[in-house]
């Protein structure tokens, strides 16, 4: 299975690409958002998600191991399939896709080619607890980060570090993060887990 790409751009067409590497071309699926940065020339490197099917094997291309992560995540969706996360993905960078279901935003969602008031609805329901979760992304958290007892036994400063850090992940820079993180702790108490952390920074953040 391809899990990465690293080349030159050979072309870009409507919804694809072509990478060059070492002489060879392969041709990459990838959302308008990814492929308006692109020109021919360029030199690339993509997250590859391979899907393989009985008739053809089709690659999609993405600028982070994070952004397929939300592609697949999309897809998990009932309707959602490789075309309509592209879709999403390709009018919202996960930072927006995050906030917009944060604050139950399914309008921007529905602005995506392909996606009605209906599917759209249903994407920002279901995404709603897997969020923080991606937000999450894998990413350490920021050193120096104290973890201190609460009175409910959760780790309220470690809490806030991984908050901080899903926030980070998603793209707003540490100042931004740290005040949207605060005002959440401060609202949601000591006893304030992780998932809670984040999703309140993000209505937050999104005001």
């Amino acid at each position: 299975m391809i899990g990465k790409l690293k080349g030159k751009v050979d072309a870009v067409g409507e919804s694809f690409l072509i990478i060059d590497v070492n002489g060879v071309g392969y041709e990459v699926q990838a959302s308008s958002r990814t492929l308006r940065n692109l020109k021919a020339g360029d030199a690339v490197s993509l997250t590859i998600d391979t899907h393989v099917r009985e008739d053809a094997i089709r690659l999609f291309g993405f600028q982070s191991e994070y952004e397929r992560s939300w592609f697949r995540t999309l897809q998990s969706i009932q309707g959602v399939g490789a075309k309509v996360a592209l879709s999403v993905l390709g009018i919202m960078s996960p930072q927006d896709l995050a906030s917009a279901v944060a604050m139950g935003n399914w309008a921007a969602v529905e602005e995506a080619p392909g996606v009605g008031k209906k599917l759209a609805q249903r994407i920002v329901a279901e995404l709603k607890d897997k969020v923080p979760g991606l937000a999450m992304g894998g990413h350490d958290i920021p050193s120096g980060a104290q973890a201190t007892p609460s009175a409910n036994g959760v780790p309220a400063g470690m809490a806030f570090a991984e908050a901080l850090s899903a926030l980070t992940n998603l793209g707003y820079n540490p100042s931004q993060a740290t005040a949207a993180v605060a005002v959440a702790a401060k609202e949601l108490g000591e006893g304030a887990e992780t998932a809670g952390l984040i999703k309140r920074s993000l209505k937050e953040l999104a005001r």
